[in-house]
C-alpha cells in the first residue's frame, strides 16, 4: 500500500517520474547486483580463477525476474544482511553446486556501490535528456522575445529595462553550465569498486587489480586506483549536480510565481480548461506546477544534507553512514526526475507571456525607470557626480509629489538648461535602453559571429 508521496495514487505521481522511479525500483537494484555478480564471475572465469562452468551458470540466473522479492526482503530481515539473502538465492539457483563460486573474492559493498554506480548511470542519462528538453524550450523562448522589453528588478524594486528574452538566456546559460558539470563529472562518477572486505583486494591475490579492471570493464565503468568504500566523493558529486539543477529550476519557477503576481501580471503558468486553481474561490487560476516545481527543488536540497552525513565515514567502512545513502540517494533521483518533468510539462504547455503588460509596467515609475540613463548623459555636461545628485533630486521630487518624471527633470533648472529640445524625451524611452540584451541572446544560442563580440562589447563599455 503506497505511503510515501513519491508513489502515492492520491497525488497523481506528480512527486515522482515513471522512467526515474523504474530506475531504482527494487527489481531493477536487484539486477544491477546481479549484474555486477555476474561480470566478477566471468572476470575471475576468463582469468582462470574460478571455473568456466561456474561463470557461465552464474550468469544464466543472474536475471532478476527469477527471484522473489518479498522473500528477499523477509530474510534480509532475518539476517540483518542485505546482500546474503541474494547470493544464497543466486547460489541456490544455480545447478550442479556452480554457485559455490558466486561472489566469490568480493564484499557486499563493492556489489552495492557498483550496482548504484550502474543505477547512477542510467538515471544520469534521464536527466540530461530531460535537461536538454528544457533547455532547448526555454532557447526557443528567449529567441522569440529577446526584443521584448520589460522590466527588470533588483532588491525586489523596479531597476532598468530589460528584455524577458535576456531573463530566460540568463537561464539557459545557466543550465548550459550545468550540463558542462555533467560531463567534466562523468569520468569520476562512473566508476566501479571491486577492492574486497578493507579495500585492499586481498582476496583475490596478486592479479586483484587486474580482476578489478576487467570485472567493471564488462560493465562499462572505470576502475578506481584505491577503494571508495569510505571515500564517497562520488555520491556527493552526483548529488551536488543534482542540487544546482533544483536550485536552478526552482529559481526559475520562483521567478515565474511572481511575474504572475496579480500586481505583476507578466507571466502566467498555461490554464487549459478544467484546471481549477481554488475550491472556494472560482476566479483564481494558483500556478500549481510551479508551485510544486519550488517545492521539489526545496525536497532536493534537503536531501544534500543527509547525503553530507553520510559522507562522515569511519575507517574503512561504516554501515551507520552507508545506510543513509539507500535512503537519501534514491530519492534526490526520484525527486530530481519528478522536477524535471514538471518543469518540461510546463514549457511544453506554454507560458503566457504578456506582453502589454511587461510594456504598461515600465511606465508605472512615470519614467524614474530611466534615471541612469538621463543621469549619464547629464553626466557628459556637468560630471557624472554632479548629475547623480541632481537627478536623484528630481527623481525624489517626482516621486514624492506624484510627478512624471519628465517634468520633475524640466522643473530643475540646473538640469533643464542642459538638454536640447526633444532630446529628454528620447532619453525616456524604455523600449531604447536594453542594452545588448539581444544580442547576448543571440550569444548564447550560438547565433552571433564570435568575431563580432569584442566590438560590441567594447563599443557597449564607451
Amino acid at each position: 500500500m503506497p505511503s510515501h508521496a513519491t508513489e502515492s495514487r492520491l497525488y497523481a505521481g506528480v512527486y515522482s517520474d515513471p522512467a526515474f522511479a523504474a530506475v531504482f525500483c527494487d527489481r531493477n537494484q536487484l539486477q544491477k547486483w546481479l549484474d555486477v555478480e555476474r561480470a566478477l564471475a566471468q572476470a575471475q572465469a576468463k582469468m582462470g580463477l574460478i571455473p568456466v562452468q561456474a561463470a557461465q551458470e552464474i550468469a544464466r540466473v543472474a536475471d532478476a525476474g527469477l527471484f522473489d522479492l518479498d522473500a528477499l526482503g523477509r530474510q534480509s530481515r532475518e539476517t540483518g544482511h542485505v546482500l546474503v539473502p541474494t547470493i544464497r538465492a543466486l547460489a541456490a539457483l544455480c545447478r550442479d553446486g556452480w554457485g559455490e563460486f558466486a561472489h566469490y573474492g568480493a564484499t557486499t559493498q563493492d556489489i552495492l556501490d557498483t550496482g548504484l554506480v550502474l543505477q547512477i548511470r542510467d538515471a544520469w542519462e534521464l536527466t540530461l535528456v530531460r535537461l536538454r528538453s528544457i533547455r532547448a524550450r526555454l532557447l526557443e523562448l528567449a529567441l522569440r522575445h529577446k526584443r521584448t522589453p520589460m522590466v527588470a528588478r533588483t532588491h525586489g524594486q523596479q531597476a532598468l529595462p530589460t528584455t524577458f528574452g535576456y531573463k530566460v538566456a540568463v537561464w539557459v546559460d545557466e543550465i548550459d553550465r550545468h550540463l558542462q558539470r555533467f560531463d567534466q563529472a562523468q569520468a569520476r562518477v562512473m566508476v566501479g569498486n571491486l577492492t574486497g572486505a578493507v579495500g585492499t583486494l586481498a582476496a583475490f591475490g596478486e592479479r586483484g587489480l587486474e580482476l578489478q579492471q576487467r570485472a567493471l570493464a564488462r560493465l562499462g565503468l572505470a576502475a578506481p586506483l584505491t577503494s571508495w568504500h569510505s571515500a564517497r566523493d562520488r555520491i556527493l558529486d552526483v548529488a551536488g549536480l543534482l542540487v544546482q539543477v533544483a536550485v536552478t529550476l526552482g529559481r526559475i519557477a520562483n521567478e515565474v510565481y511572481h511575474l504572475q503576481r496579480t500586481e505583476i501580471d507578466e507571466v502566467r503558468e498555461a490554464a487549459p480548461a478544467g484546471k481549477i486553481g481554488s475550491s472556494t474561490m472560482p476566479h483564481k487560476q494558483n500556478p500549481s506546477t510551479i508551485d510544486l516545481i519550488s517545492a521539489l527543488s526545496r525536497l532536493i536540497r534537503a536531501q544534500m544534507v543527509a547525503l553530507t552525513d553520510a559522507a562522515f565515514q569511519q575507517h574503512e567502512r561504516d554501515g551507520t553512514a552507508w545506510r543513509i545513502e539507500w535512503a537519501a540517494l534514491p530519492e534526490i533521483f526520484i525527486y530530481t526526475g519528478a522536477l524535471l518533468a514538471r518543469m518540461d510539462e510546463a514549457l511544453a504547455a506554454g507560458l503566457d507571456i504578456r506582453e502589454q503588460r511587461m510594456r504598461d509596467n515600465l511606465g508605472l515609475l512615470g519614467g524614474r525607470i530611466l534615471s541612469e540613463r538621463v543621469m549619464l548623459a547629464l553626466g557628459e555636461r556637468v560630471g557624472k557626480q554632479t548629475a547623480h545628485e541632481l537627478v536623484h533630486e528630481a527623481s525624489m521630487h517626482a516621486r514624492r509629489d506624484d510627478l512624471q518624471f519628465r517634468d520633475a527633470l524640466l522643473a530643475d533648472a540646473r538640469i533643464r538648461g542642459e538638454f536640447a529640445p526633444g532630446a529628454l524625451e528620447a532619453l525616456l524611452d524604455p523600449v531604447t535602453y536594453t542594452g545588448l540584451a539581444a544580442h547576448m541572446v543571440e550569444l548564447v544560442a550560438g547565433a552571433a559571429r564570435t568575431e563580432a563580440t569584442a566590438p560590441a562589447i567594447a563599443a557597449a563599455g564607451r
